[in-house]
């Protein structure tokens, strides 16, 4: 029976947080600077609906503001997100590439993350996860903008017939759930408590996967 672990990146086993603020920071600068922002960058409001598909992030952000100005603050933030990681001002969660690698002898390992093709590419460079990753899925290739549809694809392209979802929000909990696998909530991420309550486990360290059983 091929068994498999399904990551998501942010929160999970990227801390985005190491990057958000100042990426956030530099594209509302522009945004002041064009009179298109007052005040201060919604770095609180980020927090909250981290995770979620990029078209949703831009309309709660900057609801007052056109799709075109949206998709422009959007690529902007991504080089800002990009940069960063490319100088190593992110990071991985501890244990992160420890856990990967041992889970990668015995297993095949995925990443279905909401992030965007760039994005995800850079954080895999930086840090050398090809090494333990068999493969990258962008909810960009995704239609429908839903991570259970993206973990659906993971599936059914490497058939996976018993697998797990580990992530922070409940949108990767509901992945598992809506493709029958065991869904793993990670404490340390973005997610709010109430996010996790259905997850089948739930951990406060990634060396946790180390003793997880398949269903």
């Amino acid at each position: 029976m091929n068994k498999a672990f399904i990551f998501d990146m942010d929160g999970t086993l990227f801390q985005t947080n190491l990057i958000l603020e100042p990426a956030l920071d530099a594209t509302f600068d522009v945004l002041r600077t064009s009179g298109l922002w007052q005040g201060e960058t919604p770095i609180e409001k980020y927090r909250e609906i981290m995770g979620v598909p990029l078209p949703v992030v831009w309309e709660t952000l900057c609801p007052m503001h056109t799709i075109e100005i949206r998709e422009e603050s959007n690529v902007l933030f991504h080089v800002k997100l990009i940069e960063q990681i490319r100088n190593h001002q992110g990071a991985l969660y501890p244990y992160a590439e420890q856990t990967l690698a041992a889970l990668s002898e015995n297993y095949p390992l995925y990443i279905a993350s909401n992030g965007q093709v760039d994005y995800l590419q850079a954080i895999v460079e930086t840090y050398q996860l090809e090494r333990f990753i068999k493969g990258i899925y962008s909810i960009q290739s995704i239609v429908s903008g839903h991570k259970s549809d993206l973990v659906k694809r993971v599936v059914e392209e490497n058939e996976i017939q018993n697998g797990v979802v580990v992530g922070d929000r409940s949108s990767d909990i509901q992945a598992a759930h809506d493709n029958q696998l065991q869904s793993i909530g990670v404490r340390f991420g973005f997610a709010q408590d109430n996010e996790l309550q259905k997850a089948d486990i739930i951990i406060d360290d990634l060396t946790a996967l180390l003793n997880i059983t398949f269903n």
